[in-house]
């Protein structure tokens, strides 16, 4: 009401209420009535393609009636998910088979979903709800002229798409709450599962007023659960040690049910979190899924402990590499100094070095890592474009043609950005925005290498915390011959001038990029627009300063003209 300028005497927004599903969010576009692509949500900007799998879902129509004057272009949004039941039976048959069984329906629905196999979809029982559209038709062209969001899930349903049957129609805040309520007391009873509530402004006309946050919607917000909590015994606490070397303490539990997932293993994250919540060896705890998905140890269950347990302690030394242990001043939490002399930190550095958004070595996977690793053929990330055939295949679970896929893969990874390059080095706090913002700025990789703390600070979003740890990074000679022999071993990018000494003719400028451009790739623009000092937005507002309109421009055209 707020954001709306509404006084008491206006009357009560009008809301639609829906359950949040625990599933994949989904974005399905349909070109003249056809299902022509499946894409999942990604980071935001780039999502994963996965229309094959889509195909195989009996809930998801592959063309729409062509009585319901459905428009030229229109891309429906929902969750992809798994009732509770299926997920049952599907475990029931993998583990007859001997194979992987699923903790959640989230995880299996994911795990479904981005199969290379659409065979193997096709064997899942994935389920689909539809609640909202992307791009469509506007009116004009001739679109559907929505005055409510009710009225488009009923012509969603119309057009084949199942929606969730507690979907509602609440007026003002009271209506909201009493929704909130009586879901949370269905919950347990749903076929499938949800993690809370989300409310929607119904007019569409006070949402195009609203607006979008930088990533969210001003009209919609989610309403969640409390997470689920189970008491159970904590019979130990062991240290991981991770990819930069962090000691994460781990609680050994007493099996326990929490959300419907049996949990062993719990996080305390660090020696004061163990402090904060007083909790000992011996302990009955409280354990719940924070977001109804990780597992930690909220607490400890109040009661006299029985017998005198000391307080844990981290190790002095690194329980894999036995190199010294270290709290950096300032710091919470404490770290392995053996870095790549570290196995675990050598095994967490090859596998995020061949992440999908790093250097996307497709088959570099945890079990064959952990083999190269312990059998000593990788020691350096540069080892890994030394591998031969022979000896790859030689290794349990390989076979010739597996292990020349790796090599290929290994090969293909050498052509890179230098983006991908950076997240890929696994650079404490450097993460795939901060390498994509330090690549634009300095251009190169041996500008990025020779800066200095002042200089790093110049980097958009770069703190005191980053600049240090990047400059740490490069100043270690032995990170800088990994660096090099990469090089050697033919890793290579384009490389170009640092983005500040580029013409900034777009400063203070947004642009919206929508519909099919004729010559560029979305992507290629919105780089070209950002190099020229222009903030690229995803939605139209007041504040827009232009919108670029190819074929098929759908609504942020129309909210364009409208302003």
């Amino acid at each position: 009401r707020k954001e709306l300028e509404l006084t008491e005497a206006d009357p009560a927004v009008e809301y639609v209420a829906e359950p949040k599903f625990d599933g994949l969010a989904m974005n399905l576009r349909y070109e003249n009535g056809l299902l022509v692509q499946a894409t999942t949500r990604g980071d935001g900007e780039v999502g994963e393609d996965v229309t094959h799998n889509i195909r195989t879902i009996r809930q998801i129509p592959l063309c729409l009636p062509a009585d319901q004057n459905v428009p030229p272009v229109v891309e429906v949004r929902g969750e992809v998910h798994m009732a509770k039941a299926d997920l049952d039976k599907l475990n029931a048959r993998q583990q007859a088979a001997g194979a992987k069984t699923f903790a959640n329906p989230r995880n299996a629905a994911a795990g479904s979903v981005r199969q290379l196999d659409s065979n193997i979809a096709a064997q899942r029982p994935l389920s689909f709800f539809a609640y909202g559209l992307g791009e469509i038709t506007p009116p004009e062209q001739g679109g559907p002229n929505f005055g409510t969001h009710y009225a488009m899930l009923q012509t969603l349903k119309s057009w084949g798409f199942p929606v969730a049957p507690q979907v509602c129609i609440a007026v003002g805040a009271s209506e909201l709450v009493a929704f909130h309520q009586r879901i949370g007391a269905e919950r347990a009873n749903l076929p499938y599962e949800i993690d809370g509530v989300v409310y929607k402004v119904n007019s569409l006309a006070l949402q195009r007023q609203l607006g979008f946050k930088s990533r969210e919607p001003r009209w919609a917000v989610a309403h969640k659960y409390p997470a689920q909590e189970m008491p159970t015994l904590m019979e130990a606490i062991d240290v991981q040690v991770g990819r930069t070397g962090k000691l994460t303490p781990v609680a050994r539990l007493a099996p326990v049910q929490v959300g419907g997932v049996v949990v062993t293993n719990a996080t305390l994250s660090n020696l004061f979190d163990i402090r904060k919540k007083g909790v000992r060896v011996g302990d009955m705890v409280i354990v719940r899924r924070a977001g109804d998905v990780i597992p930690e140890v909220a607490g400890r269950v109040p009661g006299v402990r029985p017998v005198y347990v000391p307080n844990f302690r981290m190790p002095k030394a690194c329980p894999v590499c036995g190199s010294e242990v270290v709290r950096e001043k300032g710091e919470a939490n404490h770290r392995c100094t053996g870095g790549l002399f570290c196995a675990a930190q050598r095994k967490e550095a090859i596998l995020h070095f061949a992440h999908r958004r790093a250097m996307d070595i497709e088959g570099l996977g945890g079990k064959l890592v952990d083999q190269l690793v312990d059998a000593q053929v990788v020691r350096v990330l540069p080892d890994l474009y030394k591998l031969g055939l022979t000896s790859l295949a030689a290794l349990d679970r390989m076979a010739v043609k597996s292990a020349q896929n790796v090599l290929d893969a290994l090969e293909k990874s050498k052509r890179t950005t230098l983006q991908r390059f950076l997240f890929g080095l696994g650079i404490r706090n450097v993460g795939e925005s901060t390498a994509r913002d330090l690549a634009k700025h300095f251009g190169t990789l041996d500008a990025i290498m020779d800066a200095s703390v002042e200089d790093l600070l110049q980097v958009k979003d770069v703190g005191p915390v980053v600049a240090d740890s990047i400059h740490t990074f490069f100043a270690q000679p032995h990170n800088r011959e990994v660096v090099e022999q990469l090089r050697a071993c033919g890793v290579n990018w384009e490389e170009g001038a640092p983005a500040e000494k580029a013409p900034q003719i777009l400063a203070g400028l947004t642009v919206v990029l929508t519909g099919t451009l004729p010559t560029l790739g979305r992507d290629t623009a919105k780089d070209m627009l950002e190099a020229a000092g222009a903030k690229v937005s995803g939605s139209v507002s007041k504040k827009t300063s232009y919108v670029v309109a190819g074929a098929e421009a759908g609504s942020k055209l129309a909210k364009a003209e409208e302003l």
